[in-house]
């Protein structure tokens, strides 16, 4: 019995998070054995404590995969325009439960009045998905500019398919609405907004806004639906309508210093991060434009924002434990298989406690 109980406290004593090194030869792995092909970050707080980035951003122009290189975030970016109106909220201009007839008076009128921003950002709203209907049914749709408003009539305006809170849908056409919002409230445009509201004051050096093909609006990476044997782009184009669906760039680095921001309690009052992370929809784990879990985490349930994102080849992770904000951001240009994205954001994960 002693030689057991010895044997443990010698584990016990040695055991410590990982060190650089650890995370480096995680990813390596995935890097010789998964194909894996983007970066990967893992921080505490505000601090970077490993960063690797591997294979290609641009295989055309042979142009290395480094920490900064950027990439579209697809549905994180959801969680960014949550934060936008919540800066909103924050400053008196906008309330998450005051009908939305309230900011868009030319709205329909039976809609409009039972319609709020907290249902139409936890997807709760009962708007039915009509840009995505469009868009598969015609994929020349995708492309197609729209100013905001002619987007909402076209795309956002259906009957109801469900009384608000009663269900969940996971509908891209509420986000149309909430730009539209947000645009007619503030007075600016949605880019503007965010350099506003969260690339300024957070000093993000590498983040924004782009509309089209983000490799060339914004010099990020190219997307590929594989790149071997032969390198095949796929992309995907963003409408401006759709900036708060899919429109934000970042890089590793700062959407870390992002997650720090709003979780770490600089960015937001109090009472807007309580609602940025309060979850409405139970069944879904879904809060305000993004999840909260609490998985198994080192033996543990830890609860954790929890963001994915995906749109053309790019795949996105960021995970980030809210007790003592370790996190894991994983960014791929490759359509790296999604259980693969997800192993590997967790072996970071757990390497993270002893």
């Amino acid at each position: 019995m002693r030689r057991m109980l010895l044997a443990v406290l010698v584990v016990v004593a040695f055991a410590r998070p990982a060190l650089a090194a650890d995370y480096h030869a995680i990813v390596r792995r995935f890097v010789d054995e998964q194909g894996f092909n983007g970066v990967a970050l893992v921080g505490r707080g505000d601090k970077v404590v490993a960063v690797e980035a591997a294979g290609l951003a641009d295989a055309a122009a042979a142009r290395p995969m480094t920490a900064d290189t950027r990439f579209e975030v697809g549905s994180i970016s959801k969680w960014i325009a949550s934060i936008v109106v919540l800066r909103l909220v924050d400053k008196g201009q906008l309330s998450l439960d005051a009908p939305i007839s309230t900011y868009l008076p030319d709205y329909r009128p039976d809609t409009g009045k039972v319609l709020t921003l907290r249902r139409l950002m936890s997807h709760s709203s009962g708007v039915p998905n009509q840009v995505d209907a469009a868009r598969k049914a015609d994929p020349a749709v995708k492309g197609v500019e729209l100013e905001q408003m002619e987007a909402v009539r076209r795309y956002a305006s259906g009957d109801l398919a469900f009384a608000p809170g009663s269900a969940w849908d996971y509908s891209h056409s509420n986000w149309i609405l909430v730009k539209a919002i947000a645009e007619r409230v503030s007075g600016k445009v949605y880019a503007q907004l965010v350099r506003d509201e969260i690339v300024r004051p957070l000093g993000l050096k590498n983040s924004g806004v782009f509309h089209g093909i983000s490799a060339r609006s914004v010099e990020a990476a190219e997307g590929y639906a594989a790149l071997t044997p032969v390198p095949q782009l796929k992309s995907s184009p963003m409408p401006d309508y759709m900036a708060m669906v899919g429109g934000y760039y970042t890089t590793a680095p700062d959407l870390l210093k992002l997650m720090d921001g709003v979780l770490g309690g600089r960015l937001l009052k109090p009472a807007s991060r309580q609602a940025l992370l309060m979850v409405l929809m139970p069944d879904q784990h879904y809060a305000l434009g993004g999840r909260v879990r609490a998985p198994m985490i080192a033996g543990r349930a830890r609860e954790a924002a929890w963001e994915d994102g995906s749109n053309g080849g790019f795949r996105v992770l960021a995970r980030r434990v809210l007790a003592d904000g370790h996190t894991v951001i994983v960014l791929t240009n490759a359509s790296f298989d999604y259980q693969k994205l997800g192993d590997l954001g967790e072996a970071l994960m757990e390497a993270g406690y002893p």
